[in-house]
């Protein structure tokens, strides 16, 4: 199975690129300094950019942060699997390099069916940045991915064309919680749950 196949290419290190709720993702090893490394060669990407973790669940979030607190639970439980990825403090096993040299951890649980089965099989977080060189548009095919990746990436699931709107970015690092980028969770939706906390 194509799935099978990707995550035994990421546990080797490798990179593969599939299809999200809404571009191609770019998927490697969360923990894996190494493979991380990679990413960030690959792509261009300033190493000041962090990515992002996916995880199967609060309780997966929660292992790779300092103070995964109430808010972050209800957030969690409210809104994942959705678009809102949170922003934490990363615990020590977390490469820093992931945090873009901050110690502050971007973590969601997304709905995307092809990578809850790769982070399934893995069997552990998993890094799923855009597929594409940084400072180019992001690819929402795999056509575009080939395009512009050949010769990359290790493998790419081609699942069709991606479209719809991107995740919130809420930052729950500091006492007051901060929206640092509104998606198709509106700010109001996430003051609605953090009420009285």
């Amino acid at each position: 199975m194509s799935v099978e196949r990707a995550a035994a290419l990421i546990l080797a290190g490798k990179l593969v690129a599939f299809p999200t709720e809404t571009v191609y993702g770019l998927g490697a090893l969360a923990l894996d300094a190494a493979a991380i490394a990679r990413i960030f060669a690959m792509k261009g990407r300033p190493a000041t950019h962090p990515l992002i973790a996916h995880v199967r669940d609060a309780a997966e979030a929660a292992t790779l942060t300092t103070a995964w607190d109430a808010r972050a639970q209800a957030l969690a439980e409210k809104f994942w699997p959705g678009p809102l990825t949170l922003i934490v403090p990363a615990s020590e096993k977390v490469p820093l390099k992931v945090t873009g040299n901050t110690g502050r951890l971007a973590v969601r649980q997304s709905k995307s069916t092809v990578a809850n089965y790769i982070i399934t099989a893995l069997n552990q977080p998993l890094i799923a940045t855009s597929a594409n060189i940084s400072g180019h548009p992001t690819c929402r095919s795999g056509i575009e991915v080939f395009g512009m990746m050949d010769g990359r990436v290790d493998l790419v699931l081609d699942g069709g064309a991606c479209g719809g709107v991107g995740a919130t970015t809420v930052d729950i690092t500091e006492p007051i919680w901060k929206v640092i980028k509104e998606g198709s969770i509106e700010e109001k939706q996430i003051a609605e749950c953090l009420h009285g906390m």
